[in-house]
């Protein structure tokens, strides 16, 4: 090798994985193989805890994975996520109230409102930064509880009771269980999948520079605000079509259901899968929604039990699960090293 050449700040090789475990693990078939599954769990049991269990576990996917646009692709900590849910789940209830409508039916008016709530949480918030950014979305998550507390349309304290199915078409109801369970995974099977394409997507990338480095990526020319606001916006509206699922699947909607914990919850099941990583994060959803039902029989216990592992988890698996691979390598030209740069690297280099 050239002696010119500073080895210090030469790119990190990642290449296609060697070892059989991680070949798997990388396998592009593997999403099918997860989908496969899911549609054959009912003939394995198909009693209506079960499948109340199932669906509501899909339903918490859907979520993590609308979160982990706005956590794991762009890094923007948000505490209050489960309040695009909530505008989902409200919106979806009075206006099939209101109308006597098939929830189906009043997708449109959902898609309009969850995209206004992103507008609104998002347009002066999203020039803060780390905590007080996760303060703010906290508060405005909080808000949206006490807001739907309070008013008439939404029920007040009691909720919106006696919801309508998704769709009625003669003998063919889709609020069956078996068959709403199969239309909730086909809804997120494809949320899923579009919210992994938009990470290998133009506006993925950009958003994981933002995530990195959101200084040097404004100086490289990126809007990071109109990023971040968009990466927002997406989020909003994965929550509020699952906000539309999860009032299919209750018949009702309250404001009990929308509390910080559930936020924290969905939080939890994004950093436990792995940040940025799809499937990471349909793992940790699957793991926080089934875990306390596993654990059911510990009885009072159950809640300490669910606690304790997940403290163990993250103390031995502090990266996830299934942590996000291939970070880009860095680029350096030419043959002059700034010392600075030099310097840094090699501080690096020596904590590796």
């Amino acid at each position: 090798m050239s002696d010119n050449v500073d080895t210090t700040l030469a790119p990190l090789k990642v290449g296609p994985p060697t070892s059989l475990l991680s070949r798997i693990l990388e396998n592009k078939h593997l999403g099918w193989v997860a989908f496969g599954i899911a549609l054959l769990a009912p003939f394995v049991t198909a009693t209506p805890y079960a499948l109340n269990v199932m669906t509501t576990a899909a339903i918490f996917v859907m979520l993590a994975s609308g979160l982990n646009i706005v956590v794991g692709y762009c890094g923007l900590l948000d505490l209050g996520y489960i309040a695009f849910m909530a505008v989902g789940a409200y919106t979806a209830g009075i206006v099939s109230k209101s109308f006597n409508l098939p929830l189906i039916f009043t997708i449109p008016a959902v898609l309009v409102m969850t995209v206004l709530a992103g507008l609104i949480i998002g347009a002066p918030t999203l020039r803060l930064r780390s905590d007080y950014l996760a303060i703010v979305t906290l508060g405005f998550g909080e808000i949206t509880r006490i807001t739907a507390n309070n008013l008439s349309v939404t029920g007040g304290p009691s909720g919106i009771f006696g919801v309508p199915g998704l769709l009625h078409i003669g003998d063919l109801d889709l609020q069956q269980p078996a068959i709403f369970y199969y239309v909730t995974i086909l809804v997120v099977s494809a949320f899923v999948l579009a919210s992994a394409r938009l990470r290998g997507s133009r506006l993925g990338r950009a958003w994981r520079y933002v995530r990195e480095d959101e200084d040097a990526a404004e100086a490289m020319g990126i809007h990071t605000y109109k990023v971040k606001l968009l990466a927002y916006i997406f989020g909003a509206i994965w929550g509020g079509f699952g906000g539309v699922l999860f009032a299919s699947h209750l018949s009702a909607v309250s404001p009990q259901s929308f509390v910080f914990l559930q936020s924290a919850l969905v939080l939890m099941a994004v950093v436990l899968g792995g940040m940025g990583n799809m499937r990471g994060v349909v793992i940790g959803a699957i793991v926080i929604s089934l875990l306390p039902e596993l654990l059911r029989e510990a009885s009072v216990y159950r809640y300490l039990a669910f606690g304790i592992l997940l403290v163990v988890v993250m103390v031995f698996r502090p990266q996830g699960l299934w942590p996000a691979r291939g970070l880009e390598p860095e680029r350096v030209d030419g043959t002059k090293v700034d010392p600075v740069l030099k310097k840094r690297a090699s501080t690096k280099g020596g904590t590796r």
